[in-house]
């Protein structure tokens, strides 16, 4: 049985280029992701970190970095109990020109099949790219609350 992963496939209108700066570049990240930094000098091998207010809220290794076509790091989530006790997984970004587009596929996998890691990402990623999205074509983020981010309680069917 394989395990768990989750995986994100956007077009965005920019450059492949633009959108590897927008990927791995902190003050562009600052801009999209709630003011959350990536910090790495992206050579494999690497540590990578994102920091938000000045905290480091997950960390890993990059494991890959072809610019601009593909990006991949290890990545540990450090906040919650639960998740800390988890193996990293591994996240990939894999960037293909499309004439004007650029496909740009996520992949996260490698969790453990209750994983609390993947249920967060689950809901984190399609906000951060889709703010990625919106700062690239449009020049502005998107204004989604952190909540957006949370656990929401299931809804009782009668």
């Amino acid at each position: 049985m394989s395990k768990p992963e989750f995986v994100y496939v956007t077009y965005i209108e920019t450059t492949p280029e633009k959108l590897w700066q927008a990927l791995t570049s902190s003050e562009f990240t600052k801009r999209y992701w709630w003011g959350t930094s990536v910090v790495s000098d992206w050579k494999v091998g690497s540590p990578f970190k994102l920091v938000m207010n000045g905290t480091a809220t997950d960390d890993g290794e990059v494991l890959e970095a072809d610019p601009p076509r593909r990006l991949s790091y290890t990545f540990h989530h450090l906040l919650n109990e639960r998740a800390k006790q988890e193996k990293p997984s591994r996240v990939t970004f894999v960037l293909e020109p499309h004439g004007k587009l650029v496909k740009l596929t996520l992949t996260h996998q490698g969790f453990a099949p209750d994983s609390v890691v993947l249920d967060g990402i689950s809901r984190g990623w399609p906000a951060i790219l889709s703010s990625l999205k919106s700062m690239l074509e449009q020049g502005t983020a998107l204004a989604i609350p952190l909540s957006c981010m949370e656990s929401q309680p299931e809804v009782q069917q009668s």
